[in-house]
């Protein structure tokens, strides 16, 4: 009899478990619902009708105007005879590499010197501040900045060299905005990356000094080794803000000029989309872009993943 009584407890046991499990995960759906929602239509059916529209010959508004296109959208956008192609997509390519080695090599400098000062947290809240400012103030404060009587100007002046024309002149305008873009985007990543130097056990230091490392040793061989999946996730997040950047771009030069020298993707789309009403065109604009992004960022967890490093 004790033995039957035994086995329905421990039967019971596991019933209790699953159904204790099932409450659990109920619970846990009802909580999560919101977020959910929220992904489903702010990002979900957003990207299903991108997609939808891509396809599409739409001027907005009106649904009942839609018109199916097939690929005539894309034929349009990668034809070598327009404009998206060249120079836009090599100006958007140009800038996000540009400002992500700027932006990587420059916040891995400061995070190495953050590291080691006094006042870390102040260090940090400085660099972080132009995160917390707006495009439209940054964008304002350096086109004053690169004005023809504006202060680098005036220092060049000094130094006997002649007035630049950071944003009226082609050849300087691309690079003048990725800059300011660069040095904008420093602070976060300096934030990750001193909380990765931090992470680094400090007795691979010390056994390294006593074998003879200078500086110039520890940093390469220890410091940027174990500094690289930090370094990764910057490197993707850095990407991809600057592929999808264009906000900076119509602060400091008002319409991508001169003659398309600063227009960039994401800025096209907005104007193909908003200006123009070509919202079909402007949305296989955003898929190729989409497809940009995915590809560069699969390159470069494939290429992580070689040299056997974790992202986590």
């Amino acid at each position: 009899m004790t033995s039957a009584v035994g086995r329905v407890g421990a039967l019971a046991a596991p019933a209790q478990r699953v159904g204790k499990l099932q409450r659990e995960g109920r619970a846990a759906y009802l909580f999560l619902t919101p977020a959910l929602l929220f992904f489903c239509v702010f990002l979900i059916l957003p990207f299903l009708f991108a997609i939808v529209l891509a396809f599409s010959d739409w001027g907005g508004f009106d649904l009942g105007t839609l018109q199916w296109a097939g690929a005539k959208n894309f034929g349009d956008v990668l034809s070598l005879d327009g404009t998206f192609v060249k120079p836009i997509l090599v100006n958007t390519l140009l800038f996000a590499f540009g400002s992500v080695f700027l932006a990587t090599f420059g916040s891995v400098l400061v995070a190495y010197c953050i590291d080691r000062l006094a006042f870390q947290g102040f260090w940090r809240v400085l660099y972080f501040l132009p995160v917390v400012a707006t495009v439209v103030a940054i964008g304002n404060v350096w086109k004053m900045m690169y004005q023809p009587a504006g202060l680098i100007n005036g220092v060049l002046n000094k130094l006997g060299v002649n007035s630049v024309g950071f944003l009226s002149d082609s050849s300087y305008a691309l690079p003048s905005v990725t800059v300011v873009h660069a040095w904008a985007s420093i602070g976060g990543a300096v934030l990750i990356l001193t909380a990765g130097l931090e992470a680094i056990p400090e007795m691979y230091y010390e056994a390294a000094e006593v074998d003879g490392a200078n500086s110039w040793h520890l940093f390469w061989s220890i410091t940027l080794p174990l500094l690289r999946p930090a370094l990764l996730f910057v490197l993707i997040t850095q990407f991809i803000g600057g592929l999808q950047s264009f906000a900076l771009i119509i602060v400091m030069t008002g319409d991508g000029g001169p003659v398309n020298a600063t227009n960039v993707a994401a800025f096209e789309m907005y104007q193909r989309a908003f200006k123009y009403g070509a919202w079909g065109t402007a949305s296989a604009m955003a898929m190729v872009l989409f497809v940009i992004i995915l590809a560069i960022t699969l390159l470069q967890l494939w290429i992580a993943r070689r040299r056997g490093e974790e992202t986590s």
